[in-house]
């Protein structure tokens, strides 16, 4: 008798408790779509771009106007604390690189933890993220929400004279065979930071690789990145290195139909490595309207909104939900399921500081 009670109570916990909590969810987001529209605005920092999504939620929610400021690179970081300074407080979001936001804002205590403002049990289900987690942009894992997420590419070839099939690791860059066919871009300067920190704080490729692949295989330098993609297709080198695919116009040059392709190392023994880019949301602390800035965290981070962010946000934008579909996303920008990564925000990967020593002193050697 006392088993079957049992059961009973079980059955009845089992039914009652989780319509009970999704009762509190609806409570809870309803009492702040309410507050949101009493706000009656959000006020979001981005860079360009964002435009039509920002009017998809517009169409969904009329009743709260969306203000869009549009600033460019770490200048939205430099914004923001020049307003605090001037005791401005304007901002209720955040959207834009990781890494100067955990530079200037969360070192700054500009940034309130944003899981507290995850409302939606879609939203909180990790199943339906990749790798069955949130995806974090901190060290703490929990002020810079990252939603979007593609493989980085930052090792190039001429169609016409390499093998792609013959390259199975990094390492094979090392191969006497391309010795002095190899341009690069210089290091240490924009955008190549990150794959040497990608290529020094891997465990299978390390400080030996960077230093061999910079000092022995005869590499040619070149400024100018329009210049690197040129000597490539004319043949003049096999091989590009250092500079990332995007930032190169990789896809368009092969698109013109010029003899040019990137490397898949995702596809590699060590794997590839994914970014973030842009795709970072944060909440600012002391926001003027933090029931609406709830709200749009929310609907971004939705199922809808993530959907309309992949097709209307510059092409090639990869969100980490995988509860999607993927097919307006570019193959070369979609993650590889099974495919080994690391991730270009992960601490492990974090210290730039000992890479550019090390990198500089191995340059220097080198001249």
């Amino acid at each position: 008798m006392q088993l079957r009670v049992g059961f009973i109570l079980v059955l009845l916990f089992a039914i009652f408790l989780p319509a009970a909590a999704r009762a509190d969810w609806k409570e809870e987001w309803e009492k702040t779509v309410k507050a949101a529209k009493q706000e009656g605005t959000v006020v979001i920092y981005t860079f360009p771009g964002h435009e039509r999504l920002f009017q998809e939620f517009q169409k969904k929610f009329p009743e709260i106007r969306l203000v869009e400021v549009t600033v460019r690179g770490s200048e939205r970081v430099t914004r923001i604390l020049s307003e605090r300074r001037a005791g401005k407080y304007l901002a209720d979001l955040l959207i834009g690189g990781a890494g100067s936001a955990a530079a200037g804002l969360l070192k700054g205590g500009v940034l309130d933890p944003i899981t507290p403002a995850l409302l939606l049990p879609e939203v909180l289900d990790p199943s339906k993220w990749w790798l069955g987690r949130h995806i974090y942009g901190d060290d703490e894992g929990k002020h810079i929400f990252s939603y979007s997420g593609a493989p980085l590419r930052y090792f190039h070839y001429n169609t016409s004279l390499v093998t792609p099939q013959e390259f199975r690791s990094h390492w094979d860059f090392l191969n006497p065979r391309w010795k002095g066919k190899i341009v690069i871009a210089e290091p240490l300067t924009g955008g190549t930071q990150e794959p040497l920190q990608f290529l020094y704080h891997n465990r299978e490729i390390g400080p030996d690789f960077v230093k061999r692949f910079l000092t022995e295989m005869d590499v040619t330098v070149s400024r100018d990145i329009r210049q690197m993609v040129d000597w490539m297709a004319q043949g003049k080198y096999a091989i590009a290195a250092l500079q990332n695919a995007d930032r190169l116009d990789i896809w368009e040059a092969k698109k013109q139909g010029l003899p040019v392709d990137s490397f898949a190392t995702d596809r590699f023994k060590e794997g590839g490595l994914v970014g973030s880019g842009g795709g970072n949301i944060m909440v600012i602390n002391r926001a003027p309207h933090p029931n609406a800035a709830r709200v749009f965290v929310n609907w971004l981070l939705s199922r809808e909104g993530q959907i309309a962010f992949q097709k209307l946000v510059e092409a090639g934008r990869n969100s980490l939900r995988i509860d999607i579909p993927k097919d307006d996303v570019p193959e070369h920008a979609r993650i590889v399921p099974g495919a080994k990564y690391a991730l270009l925000d992960d601490p492990a990967y974090s210290d730039l500081d000992t890479v550019r020593r090390f990198v500089a002193e191995v340059w220097k050697k080198r001249k």
